[in-house]
């Protein structure tokens, strides 16, 4: 079956919907209505005969026809009475927002669910988790979320807490968002499903993941290795030691595996696996960038030479270069500097000139003509611009997004903010930050973050190459 209903359904039965938010359950009902859903909206609860104005089913067998998709956040007790109801009124989906099943032991509970599902065409997300978010429908499980035009990155995620942290960290670092699911304890669609139905969309560019465990490894391999021939897939694995494994049975009823196994079996077909949940969004957002990068060789532009050397150090130790610019080069960017404190040389020490974008643009446009260089890495320093270059905040990245259009490599800005205690400060850099990300250019704090991101995405084009020339 398609997951397009799951995705984009034309109408939705919120079970168990309240007039009274809070209590520990999610007001599916009220997020729906308050981000615009555009189609059927269905509450059914026996308790109410409207809520909000709105009619109030008495039961799932009340509701008309055709329903695409339905969310639940009644007891688990009651789970197989419900299921048993879908399959009557033949919803395709069912999510079931509530706990209390595998994670706790019930595996009885979730083999009846999926029995009973089988003698229909309905399908179970979950149980025990949050569903789904997808900006094209309309349809997420955070009211504070604005719907906006679909992007090109996709989630799947196996907890509701990291699912939803995802998607707010997405947003807020101007990740633009496709389809996001938060699937739980999986006793019926499967992570696999869900990577293979966002892999066949040609609208999405990466695939990032968090997963606790695989209900069928080479199944899950197999549509990996399928997956990561036309993008990215960036994983983040939880219960990675004895104890965190432990963690995530009592979580999502996830079984332990040998991390070390799993990991290999990754990487062999062509994940890219993360240590950590800011290292799967910084990589996400370097593979969703404006331009794509085709090789190892850095250029590197800044103010001061303890950057240079430090991004220096740590892009060659992570297997990076930083290849001699060639005379022309040279020239162009020493048009605009004096030789004073300053150095032509890969890495580019601009000196003072570093904290001015117009210059900085002027090194940018020298360094994208060089044919050693495959990305160019500018590194802004928002403790100084504030200070020495307060007359560019405002019109500064206008400068770098004038030649955007111009240069055909990939341009990497470093935005470096030292001082951490200062509000102004802050809201200069998000400012910054802002403008470069509307760009289209992936934006890091730390020259470690930019690095450790380059190198992953390079570590895939070589398991694309390894696989075609094995």
């Amino acid at each position: 079956m398609s997951l397009d209903s799951l995705f984009y359904p034309k109408s939705i039965a919120v079970i168990g919907a309240s007039p009274n938010i809070g209590g520990g359950k999610l007001p599916y009902y009220q997020i729906l209505k308050m981000i615009g859903f555009k189609g059927n909206l269905y509450p059914v609860n026996p308790k109410y005969t409207n809520i909000g104005g709105a009619k109030t089913y008495a039961s799932i067998d009340d509701l008309p026809e055709g329903i695409d998709f339905a969310i639940v956040g009644t007891p688990a007790e009651r789970s197989l009475d419900v299921i048993k109801a879908a399959v009557r009124r033949e919803i395709k989906f069912v999510h079931f927002f509530t706990s209390g099943f595998g994670e706790e032991g019930n595996h009885e509970l979730e083999r009846l669910l999926v029995e009973e599902a089988r003698k229909g065409g309905t399908r179970i997300v979950g149980p025990n988790c949050i569903g789904i978010h997808s900006p094209g429908a309309a349809v997420s499980f955070d009211y504070t979320l604005k719907i906006d035009v679909p992007g090109d990155v996709s989630f799947l995620g196996q907890s509701g807490g990291a699912t939803s942290n995802f998607v707010r960290m997405a947003t807020s670092r101007k990740i633009a968002l496709n389809k996001v699911v938060s699937y739980g304890n999986q006793i019926d669609v499967s992570a696999e499903e869900y990577l293979e139905y966002f892999a066949g969309d040609k609208n999405v560019r990466l695939i990032a993941a968090y997963i606790e465990d695989i209900k069928n490894p080479r199944a899950f391999l197999a549509t990996l290795r399928e997956a990561t021939r036309s993008k990215p897939v960036v994983i983040l694995k939880g219960g990675m030691t004895q104890q965190g494994a432990k963690a995530a049975a009592s979580h999502t009823g996830a079984l332990a595996s040998n991390h070390k196994i799993w990991a290999s079996a990754v990487r062999q077909h062509g994940g890219i696996l993360v240590d950590t949940f800011e290292q799967l969004l910084d990589v996400a957002m370097f593979c969703s960038g404006k331009r794509v990068l085709q090789g190892p060789r850095m250029g590197f532009l800044g103010a001061g030479g303890g950057a240079a050397v430090s991004f220096t150090d740590l892009a060659v130790m992570a297997g990076l270069s930083l290849p001699e610019l060639n005379p022309k080069t040279r020239e162009l960017i020493g048009q605009r500097i004096r030789s004073m404190n300053t150095s032509t040389v890969n890495p580019v020490d601009l000196g003072a000139y570093g904290f001015d974008f117009t210059i900085m643009a002027h090194t940018i446009a020298a360094l994208n003509q060089d044919e050693n260089i495959d990305a160019i890495v500018p590194y802004f320093s928002i403790d100084y611009i504030t200070t020495v270059q307060q007359d560019q905040i405002e019109t500064g990245p206008g400068e770098i997004e004038k030649i955007i259009e111009e240069v055909t490599k990939p341009i990497i800005p470093i935005l470096s903010k030292f001082t951490e205690d200062d509000v102004d400060m802050e809201k200069v850099r998000i400012s910054i930050f802002s403008a470069f990300r509307k760009a289209g250019l992936p934006v890091y704090s730390t020259i470690q973050d930019a690095v450790y991101a380059i190198t992953k995405y390079i570590d895939w084009i070589v398991s694309l190459e390894n696989a075609e020339n094995p």
